[in-house]
């Protein structure tokens, strides 16, 4: 969908529970020196700088980044939480929060030279602001003008000894979640070891219930689910209420690690936002 830019909702909430797990998940694959492909199916621009235009009309960071920066200070350094919150704060220019960074920041923050990072993007605009933003060394990446799923796809299998990928749509095609499943399915058939991270929305309408159910019928093992509620929905509403991730072969107890980190982010964001985690397909 190319009408879709995610500087309206940089930031937010959703962002919060989406990155914080990638950045737990490329530090746990980091254990081990093997090299890693990298791939980002939906990259977005890379940067957002909060006092845009954009950003600052819906202002979606206030009820998301900014409530855990401005308690910054509960979170010690040897939480996953504090090292999170330290790599962000790394990238601002002073003591308050200037810019929130995208996944393709979050993905070069920790690349190694082994690793090896693809960055797709389809929307013309967005991709022509993630190639002007990333200083990153090309032989490291790719940044690509394309279809971030179907580009997926054709990668497979990778040259490197291990994969991981974070697939993050708009979903504002009903489509879009039928091919995710098929996305999915294609990558496992050729890469069995693949790590991957598929955020989705949770709407009032319920539609990622049955991409959950197709998957969990599909017969592969391995697959954790997480989904962050903030707000209980209003009759009527139609806004996103929760996040959701679904992890493929995430490494050993990383589980444990994150649903820590998601509990003291529902404390964070009030009364009524809650963690709930599983395992969608066996363990």
């Amino acid at each position: 969908m190319l009408s879709y830019q995610h500087a309206y909702h940089a930031g937010n909430f959703a962002d919060v529970h989406k990155h914080l797990a990638l950045f737990g998940l490329l530090g746990a694959l980091q254990a081990k020196d093997s090299a890693i492909t990298l791939v980002d199916t939906h990259a977005g621009r890379g940067l957002y700088p909060l006092a845009e235009r954009m950003t600052q009309q819906n202002g979606e960071y206030r009820e998301g980044i900014q409530k855990l920066w401005d308690r910054r200070a509960a979170f010690g350094d040897d939480t996953l939480l504090g090292e999170w919150l330290a790599c962000l704060a790394r990238l601002q220019k002073s003591e308050r929060l200037q810019v929130y960074p995208g996944s393709p920041w979050w993905f070069g923050a920790v690349q190694r030279r082994q690793d090896l990072l693809s960055l797709f993007e389809l929307h013309p605009g967005e991709h022509h602001a993630l190639d002007s933003q990333q200083p990153m060394a090309q032989k490291q990446i790719r940044r690509i003008h394309g279809d971030g799923l179907a580009g997926l796809v054709k990668m497979q299998p990778v040259t490197t000894p291990r994969l991981c990928v974070l697939i993050d749509p708009s979903y504002e095609l009903k489509t879009e979640y039928r091919e995710i499943v098929k996305t999915f399915k294609a990558v496992v058939k050729k890469t069995r070891h693949a790590v991957l991270a598929v955020w989705y929305p949770l709407l009032p309408a319920g539609r990622h219930q049955a991409m959950l159910d197709t998957l969990a019928r599909a017969g592969i093992p391995k697959i954790w689910q997480s989904e962050l509620i903030h707000h209980a929905p209003a009759e009527g509403d139609h806004g996103m209420y929760g996040s959701g991730l679904l992890l493929l072969n995430p490494p050993w107890q990383l589980d444990r690690t994150l649903d820590t980190a998601f509990a003291e982010l529902a404390d964070v964001f009030g009364k009524d936002a809650r963690h709930n985690s599983r395992w969608l397909s066996g363990e």
